[in-house]
């Protein structure tokens, strides 16, 4: 039977380092910490660890825009024509949306023009919810009751400041907690307890809407409203480095573990 030859086997992959413990130095000299932070070796009884963490947040604001517009003979009938649906529309916000929105969260434009031998009058009305189900109610209701002339925009969902600040800080403190987690691990399996931390570095931090793995391709217009919610979701991930002081009797020989 003839000699099969098999190809050598692939070397293994780089493991990654995401926890070191590293022995003291005998000459005392200061910490490089700049160096630690790029992967090279750090003296002293400390545990360096990094950790991750992504969270995400939908919007919490939805702007919806409605106009409306008139076109009469007389310049009173087109703006009383206006002016009513515009009391209407109040009206509906009042009743359906759980009472009519601040002021800082409507806003209204009106342009009066002339056209030949008629006046045309045009409104545009800015609503703001921070209540997604009654936004959707108040658009439903008016768009049974008014007529053609009266076109209401798909909602524009969107993050307050508040929101995307909290959220930041939220992943950061979820990084570092699965740093700070790991170190405990680490030091536990060596018979140490952990210490007070020694430097927090944020090494890498992200920011970006919709879910990467299941991106929506379809046209803006088109979108459903569960759609557009997924769209106008935020995600952020965050990466941290950290070094914290090894408590308990020193080792004899320094220890050294590698965590694929």
């Amino acid at each position: 039977m003839p000699l099969l030859l098999l190809p050598p086997p692939p070397p293994p992959p780089p493991a990654r380092v995401l926890a070191e413990l590293v022995p003291p130095r005998a000459d005392g000299a200061e910490t490089d910490w700049a160096g630690a932070a790029k992967g090279a070796p750090l003296p002293g009884r400390e545990v360096q660890v990094s950790g991750a963490a992504e969270l995400s947040a939908g919007p919490d604001r939805a702007r919806v825009t409605i106009r409306l517009r008139s076109q009469k003979a007389e310049a009173s009938a087109a703006r009383s024509s206006v002016t009513r649906r515009l009391d209407y529309i109040a009206q509906a916000a009042r009743q359906r949306g759980g009472g009519l929105p601040s002021e800082e969260n409507v806003t209204v434009t009106k342009n009066f023009s002339r056209i030949d031998n008629a006046y045309k009058m045009e409104a545009e009305v800015c609503i703001t919810f921070s209540n997604f189900e009654k936004m959707q109610d108040v658009c439903n209701f008016l768009v049974e009751k008014l007529d053609s002339s009266v076109i209401i925009s798909p909602p524009h969902f969107y993050h307050t400041v508040e929101t995307i600040d909290n959220l930041r800080r939220q992943v950061c403190l979820a990084a570092i907690g699965s740093a700070q987690q790991k170190a405990q691990e680490v030091c536990r399996l060596f018979g140490q307890s952990l210490g007070k931390p020694l430097l927090i570095r944020e090494e890498e931090m992200k920011e970006w809407e919709g879910h990467l793995e299941s991106p929506i391709t379809n046209p803006s217009d088109s979108l459903s409203l569960q759609q557009r919610l997924q769209r106008a979701t935020v995600y952020v991930s965050s990466k941290m480095f950290a070094v914290f002081e090894i408590k308990g009797e020193k080792r004899k020989h320094p220890a050294l573990l590698n965590m694929n």
